[in-house]
Order: C-alpha cells, then structure tokens, then sequence
C-alpha cells in the first residue's frame, strides 16, 4: 500500500519591499526643514525689519533735519561753518550722527504728544489742521490718513471705552463677521424704523486696520466674550491664533438662534458719544 507524501503548498511570498520603510528624498527632507526654519525665523526677520524701517523713518524725516538745524544754530563768528561742518561730518562717525539724530526725533514727538495733550495744545493742533484741509490737494489726503493713525495709534481706552466684540450678519443669515461696537446708530434711522441701532465696525482680515461699518438692530447682534485684543489678533492671522477656550469667561456665550427668531441678548454698553 504506498503512502501519498503531501507537501504544504505555500501561498505567494510576500514582497520584502513593500515591509521596506519609505525614506523621503533630499528635496523632500530640504522642504521639510526649510519651512520649519522660515516658521521659526521669520517673526524674528519680521520684527528686524520694521524696527529697521522704524529708524529709516525717523532719521529720513525727523533726525536728519534736526541735526541741520542744530548745525546752522552752532555757527557762530568764533565758529565758522567749515568747523561745524568738519565736527559733524568728520570727526563724529555715520552711526554717531544717526543714533543722535533718531534720539532727538523721538523726543521731538513725545514733546509734540506733550503739547497736544493739554487743551492749549489740541486747541491750536485743531486751528493748524483746519488751515491745512483749506489747501485744495491736501484736504483729500489728509482726513483718510488721520483716520487710519487714529485707528491705529489712538488710545482705545480713552477713545472706546466701551466697545465690544460683537457677530453680526452683515451679508446673509448664517454668515456671521466679528465686529467692535463702536458707538449707538444713526439717530434718524433709529427713529424711522423704531429700533434702537448700534454702530459696528467690521475689520478685514488679514488687514484689519481696514474695513467697514454697518448699522444694526441692538437685537441682532451676538455678543462675544473676547477682548479688542483678542478680536484683532484673530483677524490678523486670518482665524490661524484663536483666543483660547479654558479661559474663564463671566458671561456665558450666546448662541446664534435661527433667521427665523429674533435672539434675546443682553443690552451692549456703548461707548459715550464725543
């Protein structure tokens, strides 16, 4: 009786490549690197750069003519102008002359925000700026770029005590924009529909120095708690840094309610009008 010998028929062997671990190429590894090292060089570069362009300015527009003007008070008859010069210009170095010249210009403007501080110095402030909107190129100019400075160099605490960060459907119901409440509506408008109506700015992102302004139902707006602070960061970054959630937050967020219900919110301070 002979005996049947079964070999164990083996499947397919596996390929040995694919268990192989997949190592990028040099220009996938240079990609990778690259960008970590720009992420975690350019706020430094950034930073560098305007501190630069800073100094250019006041040096261009405030140091450079500040240091003529104390060259022509230091010529006197026992001081020619060619010994003036040649201390200026020869015997102190470039950097010396600038680091004087960007010094002076910024106690320049701390004397001029001095000046304007005080009623006397806004007064005639306010009588030199309407001198200049009388000049026909310069009044066109001028009102838009005091807009944007005030904006952004103003003191939001003085000027908008009470704003608040604020959502708003400006566009389509659904769709809600962060805006700052920036004072109540338009007294006519309020009247002519009954309701009463605040004013929002609304910031473009990622400049959200710009933008625009709506006038909104009190009852329409959804109040966020986040600071101006916050808000602005928020949209500078395009939504990329967002306040963070753990933060302990003493009024509780309200939800947006559907186009079809009118939301019951709290009353907005305002910020008192000037």
């Amino acid at each position: 009786m002979s005996q049947t010998t079964q070999i164990p028929c083996e499947g397919p062997s596996p390929d040995r490549s694919d268990a192989r671990p997949h190592r990028d190429s040099f220009i996938d590894d240079f990609r990778r690197f690259f960008v970590r090292g720009l992420a975690a060089l350019l706020p430094t570069l950034i930073t560098i750069l305007l501190l630069v362009k800073l100094w250019e300015i006041l040096w261009d527009y405030l140091g450079r003519h500040i240091i003529w003007i104390i060259k022509q008070l230091s010529v006197r008859p026992d001081r020619p102008v060619a010994q003036v010069k040649s201390l200026w210009d020869y015997t102190l170095s470039l950097w010396l002359v600038e680091l004087i010249g960007v010094v002076l210009a910024i106690v320049l403007v701390y004397v001029v925000g001095l000046f304007v501080g005080n009623f006397i110095g806004r007064t005639a402030w306010r009588l030199a700026e309407t001198g200049l909107m009388r000049i026909p190129l310069i009044r066109f100019i001028y009102p838009a770029v005091k807009q944007v400075t005030d904006f952004v160099l103003a003191d939001r605490k003085r000027h908008l005590p009470g704003s608040r960060v604020v959502a708003v459907q400006p566009h389509a119901s659904g769709i809600w924009s962060i805006g700052l409440v920036t004072g109540p509506g338009i007294r006519s408008l309020a009247e002519s529909i009954g309701q009463e109506m605040v004013t929002v700015f609304i910031p473009s992102s990622p400049t959200a120095f710009s933008g625009y302004v709506v006038v909104v139902p009190r009852q329409s707006v959804v109040e966020l708690p986040l600071t101006v602070e916050e808000a602005m960061r928020l949209l500078l970054t395009g939504g990329v840094i967002t306040p963070g959630q753990s933060k302990t937050i003493a009024e509780p967020l309200r939800q947006p309610q559907r186009p079809d219900s009118q939301p019951q919110l709290n009353p907005l301070p305002l910020p008192p009008t000037t």
